[in-house]
């Protein structure tokens, strides 16, 4: 399966002759996946070592700033008996990220998940050994001080850096390197939120734009080896526990799912507006962008004399929210206060991460629809709608279900978290051209579609489509001669249809392909030319009957020309017809008449009833 996807500006080059591989199946699995899936395993070891000292460190920087503690204990900046640091530590913390962003690293600015998709689509996924240091240390800065994010938008980064960094020291392609890249990525965030499977599936919707084994593997492999190596550091147990779903649920509240899946959409719709708003406004301002996170700072200490529990990663507020504990007036200050600071310090360009954010937002418009829905269980609506806002604000519905289910492992919720999901990425893409995760990517000039579909070349195979070569040329005969005999077939309109034909076989004595020769070699020719066509033919690139037209579109392309010969597959190949552009760009406008042409098939038969007579 093949995405429409973005456009790669790669910058050119030497690629080596493809290998002979075994075929399985449907697929090619070439030797080397094996190896690079082997390289996955110790870059998922890393990723989680990374992703558990990113935590720590987080921890250690709330309780310094604070608490004034050294320790790497859980700590939350509503808690600090200094209220005035709430107001303060987020501006320091801001200051601090912006010197780092413009004397260390520009790249660190922003929430990860852009900047590791730029780096595949146009940085050949190669990532810079200092944006390996850097980013995690400022998003440990940023959320440390107060900031209203996430770990997982940083720790991808980094995960992918640890794979890419790998990948840099070995002789590997530019696939495999964003095999590697992008297997560090999906162990970084199965080693923060105990997600395996989650972790895969965004990998495969936001990063790897293809679905094959050489891809899939490494990636399946680092997240379960990170998820292996967090056990033992930070444990097993579902990251948000207690909701306590029941087994059967009444069926007025799968209705009511696409209710809160509709306003969970409306949410998503709304917070992605806020940051690309608050992004345009921090743009115009008169003053170096290095400032701009300390303002953003200035937002989030405001919003904390507000509403405490808005600051930091509040994943104790999301198992308040999730277990039904949440009074009023925090789910109020949650859903206003940590939207609002959050959209628009986002903006600044500051480091932090969406997904812990929206876990928030998400259960908090739960917890305040769950005030006037009816009662399933404490965490019910919660749950359903912190699925729907993911669905909307990544719209990756599946990875956002996923997800949920992983960090409450509340399987009973599985079909209410499918309507809430589907509705609000429904509404998502209705109303939003692009995501928040690929906004940005637009706006830095950059092309990216998340629609995945099964490229029309590779369903159909060349024997329904090709040409009959019916033009082919004795390799004993001279240029000149074939190019008088073409120029008088030109002179008489061409009755023979010797024209119509662009590239010509040449056969020897015994019927076997010599080579091939162009039209354009031969009616430009010298009609005087005694070189004998064996000598002015060039190897013939040859496809089979039954392979697909993508197997040939890429021959084509690896060796430069834009129609090849079809052969049979005998020990003595027999030339069958020809293979140009014109039949690949038939295949496409199949594939458009079946996407956009409506037909009825089947029609209801109304009996007809015979006149009466009269008389």
């Amino acid at each position: 399966m093949s995405a429409k996807t973005a456009t790669r500006a790669h910058s050119p080059t030497r690629h080596l002759p493809s290998l002979k591989i075994p075929h399985l199946g449907d697929f090619h699995v070439p030797p080397r996946v094996v190896v690079i899936t082997a390289l996955a395993v110790p870059v998922g070891a890393a990723a989680a070592l990374v992703a558990a000292g990113l935590l720590k460190l987080i921890a250690l920087i709330t309780n310094v700033c604070f608490h004034g503690r050294f320790s790497f204990g859980s700590a939350v900046p509503a808690d600090t008996p200094h209220r005035w640091l709430v107001l303060v530590m987020p501006v320091v913390g801001g200051l601090v990220i912006g010197l780092m962003a413009r004397y260390g690293s520009e790249k660190i600015r922003g929430h990860g998940m852009p900047e590791a998709i730029e780096s595949i689509l146009v940085g050949g996924s190669r990532v810079q050994p200092r944006v390996a240091v850097l980013k995690p240390a400022s998003a440990a800065i940023s959320i440390g001080t107060g900031g209203p994010f996430g770990a997982e938008g940083p720790i991808i980064m980094t995960g992918g850096a640890v794979g890419s960094l790998l990948a840099q020291f070995l002789r590997v392609t530019t696939d495999e390197r964003k095999a590697l890249l992008v297997a560090g990525s999906a162990a970084g965030m199965a080693a923060t939120f105990n997600a395996p499977l989650a972790s895969i599936l965004l990998a495969v919707e936001l990063l790897l734009f293809e679905w094959r084994p050489r891809s899939y593997l490494p990636v399946a492999v680092a997240a379960v080896t990170a998820t292996l190596v967090r056990g033992p550091i930070l444990g097993t147990d579902p990251l948000f526990g207690g909701a306590h779903v029941p087994a059967h649920i009444a069926m007025p509240a799968y209705g009511l799912c696409l209710v809160a899946g509709a306003a969970a959409g409306l949410l998503a719709v709304g917070a992605t507006a806020l940051v690309y708003f608050s992004e345009d406004a921090f743009s115009r301002l008169r003053i170096h962008w290095m400032w701009w996170p300390a303002i953003g700072g200035a937002v989030i200490g405001l919003g904390g004399l507000v509403e405490p529990r808005a600051l930091g990663v509040g994943y104790d507020v999301i198992g308040a929210l999730l277990t039904g504990h949440a009074t009023t007036g925090l789910i109020i200050g949650i859903l206003v206060v940590k939207t609002l600071i959050w959209g628009l310090s986002l903006g600044s360009g500051t480091s932090g991460g969406v997904l812990a954010p929206m876990f928030m937002v998400g259960g908090a418009l739960g917890a305040a629809e769950a005030l006037v829905f009816p009662h399933v269980s404490p965490g019910f609506w919660a749950l359903v709608s912190l699925a729907g806002v993911l669905g909307g604000v990544m719209r990756s519905p599946l990875t956002g279900i996923v997800f949920c289910l992983e960090l409450t492992h509340e399987v009973n919720a599985l079909i209410p978290m499918v309507i809430t999901a589907s509705s609000a990425y429904l509404l998502s893409v209705v109303l939003l051209k692009r995501s928040v995760l690929t906004e940005k990517l637009a706006r830095r000039g950059l092309h990216l579609t998340r629609e995945y579909s099964v490229d029309p070349l590779e369903v159909h195979l060349v024997r329904q489509l090709e040409t009959p070569a019916g033009v082919t040329l004795d390799a004993g005969r001279t240029a000149g001669e074939v190019t008088a005999l073409l120029r008088a077939a030109h002179d008489a309109g061409d009755p023979d249809g010797l024209l119509a034909q662009r590239l010509y076989p040449v056969l020897g004595p015994d019927g076997d392909l010599a080579g091939v020769v162009t039209r354009g070699q031969l009616i430009h020719a010298d009609p005087a030319d005694p070189t004998p066509l064996r000598e002015l033919a060039r190897p013939a690139v040859v496809g089979h009957p039954d392979e697909t037209l993508r197997a040939l579109a890429n021959r084509m392309a690896r060796h430069e020309v834009t129609r090849l010969l079809v052969v049979s597959r005998e020990e003595r190949p027999r030339v069958e017809g020809i293979i140009s552009l014109r039949h690949l760009l038939t295949a496409r406008r199949i594939d458009l008449h079946e996407e956009h042409h409506a037909e009825r098939v089947l029609r209801l038969r109304t009996r007809r009833v015979p006149a009466t007579a009269t008389t």
